[in-house]
């Protein structure tokens, strides 16, 4: 049926349940799991007028942000094993990442896609909009959205 889900991350409460509901759906159809995360490009940090960033180097800054990022993708893959899955991770920059979730499930060859909703109604989810809805909006691949 399906052989190689993708599930997004960002490290939330939430966006971990979609972790442990692809690694699950992973494990009864016996496929492959990838775990990606994406993040904003950032190639100078920014700086706070007055506060603790501007006083960190640059190097400094990306190292930390790799760090987390490394942090919650091992986190990820934690869920994963305990549901008895072996997944990979992938983390990109990217200003807009629905199109790098997208991308990436093509390059990959994924075909089927594990994301949490955050739920945003009202005037917030308008303005706000949502990756989720963005992936749903512009995927051809299946989507399962997590709540």
């Amino acid at each position: 049926m399906y052989e190689k889900l993708l599930v997004p991350t960002d490290g939330s409460v939430l966006s971990n349940k979609a972790v442990v509901t692809a690694a699950r759906l992973a494990h009864a159809l016996r496929a492959k799991l990838l775990v990606l995360h994406v993040r904003s490009p950032m190639e100078v940090p920014h700086h706070v007028q007055g506060g603790a960033v501007n006083t960190l180097g640059e190097n400094k800054i990306l190292q930390e942000i790799e760090d987390e990022e490394r942090n919650l993708l091992d986190a990820s893959l934690e869920i994963a094993a305990s549901n008895g899955v072996t997944a990979e991770t992938a983390f990109v920059a990217d200003e807009d990442p629905y199109h790098a979730i997208i991308r990436i499930a093509q390059e990959q060859n994924c075909d089927f896609i594990v994301m949490a909703s955050h739920s945003r109604g009202g005037i917030a989810g308008l303005i706000l909009g949502s990756e989720t809805q963005e992936v749903l909006t512009h995927s051809t691949i299946p989507v399962l959205v997590v709540r």
